[in-house]
């Protein structure tokens, strides 16, 4: 039996997946966005954020729980946000703490998030070989298309996985 649960995001969990985005990205993009940017995150910002999308888009994230009630990942997906959309869905979010790499929390999320019968786009940031790895598994395939991130100066690269034809 595995050490963790993965549920919808509920309101007593808000801070603790808050707490897991911040260190998720100060592990995961360390030397890929400038250190300010990782140092500036607040987070009771932060968690108030992802309060108000959790109100306003419930059953879109869904939170790894570890027996011990702290979060150690999350994932979250729903209608693409691009303007001009090559996906019916996108996965907007999927972030795993180190420690847990491996282990098959992240794959727990992607099978919540996924639909199999729906194109799914990602944004990646292109100087992350491991994320697009991943990526790769779950059958997302790069589509050329690059963008600015929006918080920082890197560069990201959009990722389609097209639902298999019936």
């Amino acid at each position: 039996m595995s050490e963790w649960q993965v549920v919808p995001l509920a309101a007593e969990q808000v801070r603790g997946m808050s707490e897991c985005h911040i260190a998720c990205w100060r592990e995961s993009y360390a030397g890929l966005v400038p250190q300010h940017v990782l140092d500036a995150f607040d987070l009771d910002r932060r968690a108030q954020a992802w309060e108000r999308i959790r109100v306003e888009y419930p059953g879109r994230i869904v939170v790894a729980v570890h027996d011990d009630g702290t979060v150690i990942g999350f994932a979250s997906s729903g209608p693409p946000r691009d303007e001009s959309p090559v996906a019916e869905r996108e996965l907007s979010a999927l972030y795993v703490r180190a420690a847990y790499y491996g282990t098959g929390v992240a794959q727990e999320l992607m099978a919540r998030v996924l639909s199999p019968d729906a194109d799914t786009a990602l944004w990646v940031f292109e100087e992350n070989p491991r994320a697009q790895a991943f990526y790769r598994k779950y059958g997302f395939e790069l589509d050329g298309e690059r963008r600015a991130e929006a918080f920082t100066p890197a560069i990201q690269v959009r990722m389609v996985r097209r639902a298999p034809t019936r």
